[in-house]
Order: C-alpha cells, then sequence, then structure tokens
C-alpha cells in the first residue's frame, strides 16, 4: 500500500486486496456474497471505508471461536 493510500480514509477494491493479503477477485466475491466489508460503488470503483474495514474485522475476530480459545 502507498503511503497517500495508508493516511486515506478510503480504500480501493485492490488496495483492500493487499491489505488482507488476498487477491482483488476475492475481495470481489466477498463483496457479491454480502460476506465481506461494506462498502459503495463510486462510478465503476468500489470503495471501502477504513473504519468500515477495521470494524468488519473486529467482527470475524470475535466471532472466531478457536482464535478465541487460543488468545486464552
Amino acid at each position: 500500500m502507498s503511503a497517500q493510500t495508508a493516511d486515506s480514509p478510503l480504500l480501493t477494491t485492490k488496495d483492500l486486496a493487499e491489505f488482507l493479503k488476498t487477491t482483488p477477485n476475492a475481495v470481489n466475491i466477498l463483496r457479491h456474497r454480502g460476506l465481506g466489508p461494506q462498502g459503495f460503488r463510486r462510478g465503476r470503483n468500489v470503495l471501502y471505508r477504513r473504519e468500515a474495514v477495521e470494524a468488519w474485522l473486529r467482527a470475524k475476530e470475535a466471532g472466531d471461536r478457536l482464535g478465541q480459545r487460543a488468545a486464552a
């Protein structure tokens, strides 16, 4: 992720894929299935608010019972 992207409150699909260490296609599949963070369309692009991504990650962590047990 570039320095400019690191400061931006919005992430593109490509930025989010880099952040999650996955592919843009995987991010698109999560979005299509309703399993990814909430995003919105701006023209042809889908943008994700950084705080929505962080909230989505916190919810994923809280829902991972095996991860919860391992942390204890």
